[in-house]
C-alpha cells in the first residue's frame, strides 16, 4: 500500500535525504574526476577547455587582430619564400629566424645544410606565428592567454622536424653509422624505460648511488624521530665549532639528501669543514594514512622540533635556520610565528630557491586556478596522497623539451645515453605529498597568496613576514623554472630586515648544489640593510658585480660573521632529555619508498 502523499513527513527527514543525495553526488563527482586524472597527469580537462573558449571567443570578435594574424602568416611565407629562393641561387644565406637562446634543438651545423635548414626555418617561423596568435587577443585573461600558449608550443614540439628521422640529420647521420643499430638499441632502451615506470622501478643506474653507501654518506646520528621527521645531528670535523648550529628544512616534495650527495659536492660536509654544527631534517615519505597531515603538523612537528632539539643539543641560545624550495617557505612561516611570539633564538635565516610571494610564481602557476586544484584535491582524495609519478609527470610536461623529446632523441634514438650521476640519481628518488597539506599549500600560497598578504594562520593566529628581524640571506638560480628568481627576490618587499640577496648561475637544483671547484659557476651577491631603500630585480641584477667561481664560501663567511667565537663541539644527542642517538646516518625514513 502507497503511503499517502500528503501525510507529513518525520521532522528532519528531508535534511537526512538532502545529506545523503549531496554526499553520494560528491563522491561520485570526486571519483570520477580521479579516475580522469589518471589520463590526464593529473590535469584538469574543464580547466583547459576554458582557457581555450575564452581564447577562441575573443579571437572570433577580433577581425583586427585576424587580420593582423593573416597579415603576418603571408609576410613569413614570403619571407620564406625569398630566403629558400636565395639559398637556392647563391649556395646559402644567413637565417631568416634564429632560435631562442634557450632553444638548444638546432645548434648542431647540420641543420644549416639544405634540405635542413628549410625545415627548421619553417618550424620557428610557425612557433613564432603561433605565438603571436596565442598572446594580446584583446579581452582574454591573462592567465588563459598563459595557457592556450603553452599548450600551442606543446603540440609544436610534439612535431618539431628533430623528432623525426626523415628531418633530423644528427639522427639520419648516426643511423648511417651505426647501419641502423641506434634506433634497435633506441626501440629496445625505450621499452625498458616503459617496463621500469609500469613496475614502479628506478632508471637505470641510479643503483650506482645507493642512500647511505655512495651517497648521504656525512657521518652522523638520528637524534630525534617523531611520525613526520628524523633529525640528524652530524659529526664535526673542526677541533673547535662555532656555537650556534645550523639547522637544515630542505623540501619533502624530494629526499633531503640533495644536500648531502656524494663527498665532493655534499653542502653537510663542506659546513662541517668550516666548523659548523648541523642538524638536518629528514621527512618521512607520507603513505595514506597520513592524508591528514597539514602545515600546521609541518611546522610544529618539523620546523619548530628540530629547532628545539638542536638548541637543547648544542645548549646555544640561538641557531642558524636554513631552508629549500617549500621547506623555506615552512621555515618563513614558523619564523614570522616566532616573531610574532616574541621568540629570537633565530640568528640568522637563509632561504634557498624559496618563494614567499607567489604572484609570479613561475610556469607552475599555469595550473593553479580554482579549476585545477579542485580536479587536483579529487585525485588526492581518493588515493590519500599525490603520487611521486604524477608531480613527475607535471614537471616533465612544463620542460618537455629537456625531459622528454630530448630524451626520446638525444639519449635513446641518438643511443648516446647520458651517464647517471648522483643528481639524476636523487632526483628519481622523489616522495608522495599528503592531501591536506599539498591541498592547503596549493590553494593558499599559490592560489590566494596568504603569506604574502598576512592571511596565514600559524597556532590559530595570522602571521607576517615584516615581523622577523633575523637577518636572511636569500638565493636565486637564473634558470630556475620552480622557482623564478624574481619571485625568490620579492623577499625584499615584504620583510623589515637586512636582507642579502645572491643570485647564482643553475637551475633550481643545480644551482644550489654549486660546490667549490664546480665548473662555469658565477654569482652576484649584494648585502643588505635594514633601512636600504628598494631596489628592483633588474636593477639589482644589472649594477650588481658578478664573481666566478662557487657561492658557498660567500655564504660560509656570512654565517661566521654572525656567529660566537669557535669553541669545543657539543655531545652528539642528549639523552637526559630524550634526544639519545637512535641510529646513525642517514636514519630510516629516507630509504622508505
Amino acid at each position: 500500500m502507497q503511503p499517502d502523499s500528503q501525510t507529513p513527513m518525520p521532522a528532519g527527514a528531508d535534511a537526512r535525504d538532502s545529506y545523503a543525495a549531496t554526499a553520494f553526488g560528491e563522491i561520485v563527482d570526486r571519483s570520477l574526476h580521479a579516475a580522469a586524472a589518471r589520463y590526464t597527469l593529473g590535469l584538469s580537462p574543464a580547466a583547459l577547455a576554458a582557457a581555450y573558449m575564452d581564447w577562441a571567443v575573443h579571437l572570433a570578435s577580433s577581425p583586427g587582430k585576424r587580420m593582423i594574424l593573416a597579415d603576418k602568416a603571408a609576410r613569413k611565407w614570403l619571407r620564406l619564400a625569398n630566403w629558400t629562393a636565395h639559398c637556392a641561387g647563391a649556395g646559402g644565406s644567413a637565417p631568416c629566424i634564429v632560435p631562442l637562446p634557450q632553444d638548444r634543438r638546432f645548434r648542431d651545423p647540420a641543420w644549416n645544410t639544405w634540405p635542413f635548414n628549410l625545415y627548421s626555418q619553417a618550424f620557428l617561423l610557425q612557433q613564432q606565428w603561433w605565438h603571436n596568435a596565442t598572446t594580446d587577443v584583446r579581452g582574454v585573461e591573462r592567465e588563459h592567454e598563459d595557457v592556450v600558449s603553452f599548450v600551442a608550443r606543446q603540440m609544436l614540439d610534439m612535431v618539431a622536424p628533430t623528432n623525426f628521422l626523415a628531418t633530423n640529420p644528427r639522427l639520419l647521420r648516426r643511423t648511417v653509422e651505426s647501419g641502423g643499430l641506434n634506433l634497435l638499441h633506441g626501440m629496445q632502451g625505450l621499452f625498458e624505460d616503459w617496463q621500469r615506470n609500469i613496475a614502479g622501478r628506478k632508471p637505470e643506474g641510479t643503483e650506482a648511488f645507493a642512500v647511505g653507501e655512495t651517497v648521504a654518506v656525512t657521518p652522523g646520528r638520528v637524534i630525534l624521530r617523531n611520525r613526520l621527521i628524523e633529525l640528524i645531528q652530524y659529526a664535526p670535523t673542526t677541533a673547535q665549532v662555532r656555537p650556534e648550529p645550523v639547522v637544515i628544512v630542505p623540501a619533502w616534495i624530494m629526499k633531503y639528501y640533495i644536500l648531502d650527495l656524494s663527498a665532493q659536492n655534499s653542502l653537510v660536509k663542506y659546513l662541517t669543514g668550516q666548523g659548523f654544527t648541523v642538524f638536518m631534517i629528514s621527512w618521512k615519505n607520507p603513505t595514506a594514512e597520513d592524508r591528514d597531515l597539514d602545515m600546521e603538523d609541518y611546522r610544529l612537528l618539523g620546523v619548530n622540533a628540530a629547532i628545539d632539539a638542536a638548541l637543547r643539543v648544542t645548549g646555544a641560545a640561538r641557531a642558524h635556520a636554513v631552508g629549500y624550495c617549500i621547506g623555506g617557505t615552512l621555515l618563513a612561516i614558523a619564523a614570522a610565528a616566532m616573531a610574532r611570539d616574541g621568540d629570537d633564538r633565530l640568528a640568522s635565516l637563509t632561504f634557498f630557491a624559496t618563494q614567499t610571494d607567489f604572484t609570479e610564481a613561475g610556469e607552475l602557476m599555469l595550473f593553479i586556478n580554482e579549476s585545477q586544484l579542485t580536479f587536483l584535491e579529487d585525485m588526492m582524495w581518493e588515493q590519500g596522497f599525490l603520487d611521486a609519478a604524477q608531480m613527475a609527470g607535471a614537471f616533465q610536461i612544463l620542460r618537455s623539451n629537456d625531459f622528454v623529446w630530448s630524451r626520446i632523441i638525444d639519449q635513446r634514438m641518438m643511443d648516446e645515453p647520458t651517464p647517471m650521476s648522483d643528481l639524476m640519481a636523487w632526483n628519481a628518488d622523489s616522495t608522495r605529498m599528503p592531501y591536506r597539506m599539498h591541498s592547503v599549500y596549493l590553494r593558499h600560497l599559490f592560489l590566494h597568496n596568504d603569506l604574502a598578504e598576512g592571511r596565514w594562520l600559524a597556532g590559530g593566529r595570522p602571521v607576517a613576514l615584516a615581523d622577523i628581524r633575523a637577518p636572511i640571506f636569500a638565493v636565486g638560480t637564473t634558470a630556475d623554472h620552480v622557482a623564478p628568481w624574481r619571485s625568490v627576490f620579492k623577499i625584499h618587499l615584504l620583510t623589515e630586515t637586512a636582507v642579502t640577496f645572491l643570485l647564482t648561475s643553475g637551475g633550481h637544483n643545480a644551482g644550489i648544489v654549486s660546490e667549490p671547484g664546480h665548473p662555469h659557476r658565477e654569482y652576484q651577491i649584494r648585502e643588505g640593510k635594514a633601512e636600504a631603500r628598494y631596489i628592483d630585480p633588474d636593477t639589482w641584477q644589472q649594477t650588481t658585480p658578478k664573481h666566478e667561481g662557487s657561492w658557498w664560501p660567500a655564504w660560509a663567511a656570512w654565517l661566521a660573521e654572525r656567529s660566537g667565537p669557535p669553541g669545543p663541539p657539543p655531545p652528539m644527542g642528549d639523552e637526559a632529555h630524550g634526544l639519545a642517538p637512535l641510529y646513525d646516518a642517514p636514519g630510516r625514513y629516507v630509504l622508505e619508498a
